[in-house]
């Protein structure tokens, strides 16, 4: 009897089978980690990757040996969702010239100690201007000019300094007319002026002011001639006396002078009768 192909066939896958089943099944090999080629530094030092389609953030971090964190810090410009573009170019790390140790150069040679500057403990200046207050203002003005044969004092309240000037003509060619007192220590200063006696003081002749280190202080005092203290009267008439009052106190006086002499002609008839009335009681 013979043993039809078909059936011969099915013997042999049969014992393919079993053959297969019996032979130990072969350990595949441990995984050593993920293998990928090692992107070369370029001339700069860093390590570039390229983007292919497919590739995460999770994946390049993956294959670099960093973690998403580091990409992200490497890579500024990534979005918060991480996307990726397929050929963009992404920095995975650094190496070569950037990785290399600098090689100390030389110490610097140390300079010599500045020294240290004195402080500057007095001030530059103390001003002082006894002006000729023309209009009695109390204000200097700029045609106002500087009165002499006075004096001026400037003291220092604890005693550290103390001098006293007669004023002058004043230097034509000087940018202040009046007195400066240079290279005063600073403090608390009383500053006066003495006038002429054919003037009179507009303002008070003493003021007090502090003066600290590179002040430069004015003070200035004003007097009037007492040739030009009569009062005139002013466009306003707000000043000296009036002559309308003088005609209106005139025409006063002699409007009482007539109601006197009136009166006393009203008491004369007065008189007549009562005296005609006693006649004629007497009768």
């Amino acid at each position: 009897m013979k043993i039809r192909p078909v059936i011969f066939l099915s013997i042999f896958v049969l014992c393919l089978l079993i053959l297969g089943l019996s032979l130990p099944a072969a350990a595949a090999p441990a995984p050593q980690g993920v293998q990928f080629a090692t992107n070369t530094p370029g001339p700069d030092g860093r390590i570039l990757y390229k983007v292919v389609a497919g590739d995460t953030c999770i994946r390049i971090a993956l294959l670099h040996g960093i973690s998403v964190e580091q990409l992200r810090q490497l890579n500024s410009n990534l979005d918060p969702d991480c996307s990726l573009i397929t050929g963009q170019e992404l920095l995975v790390g650094l190496g070569g010239p950037l990785a290399a140790t600098a090689t100390p150069g030389p110490s610097p040679t140390p300079l010599p100690a500045t020294a240290t500057p004195t402080p500057f403990v007095g001030s530059t200046e103390i001003c002082v201007l006894v002006f000729d207050d023309q209009n009695g203002d109390g204000l200097r003005q700029t045609a106002e000019p500087a009165i002499t044969g006075g004096a001026v004092s400037v003291t220092e309240t604890n005693g550290k300094y103390s001098e006293t000037r007669e004023t002058t003509p004043p230097d034509p060619a000087a940018d202040y007319p009046g007195l400066c007192f240079s290279n005063v220590p600073e403090g608390n200063y009383n500053v006066g002026a003495a006038i002429p006696d054919n003037y009179n003081a507009t303002m008070a002749l003493s003021y007090t002011l502090d003066v600290r280190a590179g002040d430069r202080a004015f003070v200035d005092f004003g007097a009037q001639s007492r040739d030009t203290t009569i009062t005139q009267p002013d466009d306003n008439n707000s000043g000296g006396t009036s002559p309308l009052l003088g005609i209106f106190g005139g025409i006063l006086l002699l409007g009482g002078l007539g109601l006197g002499w009136y009166a006393l002609q009203l008491r004369k008839p007065e008189s007549k009768l009562q005296q005609s009335g006693l006649l004629k009681r007497k009768r």
